[in-house]
């Protein structure tokens, strides 16, 4: 007899859509009061109803069906304008309809076109040449070749970096 009366039992969404109406409050209805509205309408219930109650509430309230502020569901104002999802809007392409002689390109493909396999054949796009070759230019007066670094006094090639100090040499008092 109890699984008879499960089967002749409306959808939840009709009972949570039933409840709201019946209870008419202009505050909205809390899930609480749905729960034993339909709990003392339609007597026996299954034994997860209080899950099954969650589960079609969440749904009502995601598809937009139900208004959910302040803990309390509403039925949505018709007159309302209609829900915007998360995130930033999308952008429309603006629908402007090509001329009837004009040839239509396809849109560029994205990303650095591919190397060719050939290296010797042409290349479909000509590059813009300046004059300069690529990389950090050379420093003023060019590179320092060996047989430029400095000579000291005694006919030594100074190597780079800075020289080492001279030891003074310790003098010691005569006569003592």
């Amino acid at each position: 007899m109890a699984t008879q009366q499960l089967t002749n039992l409306p959808t939840y969404s009709q009972l949570i859509f039933d409840a709201i109406e019946s209870l008419n409050d202009k505050n909205g209805v809390n899930k609480t009061s749905i729960s034993r509205y339909i709990e003392e309408s339609y007597g026996n219930l299954p034994a997860a109803h209080t899950t099954l109650l969650s589960h079609h509430l969440n749904k009502l309230k995601a598809t937009g069906q139900l208004v959910f502020y302040k803990n309390n569901y509403f039925k949505p104002d018709p007159n309302a304008p209609p829900r915007r999802g998360r995130g930033r809007p999308r952008k429309f392409k603006d629908s402007v309809a090509p001329k009837k002689d004009a040839v239509v390109s396809p849109p560029r493909p994205r990303g650095r076109p591919p190397k060719p396999t050939d290296p010797n054949a042409p290349t479909t796009e000509t590059p813009a040449v300046s004059g300069r070759k690529r990389g950090r230019p050379p420093k003023e007066g060019g590179s320092v070749k060996k047989a430029e670094l400095p000579v000291t006094e005694s006919g030594e090639r100074r190597g780079r970096g800075r020289p080492p100090k001279v030891k003074a040499a310790v003098a010691t008092p005569v006569g003592a």
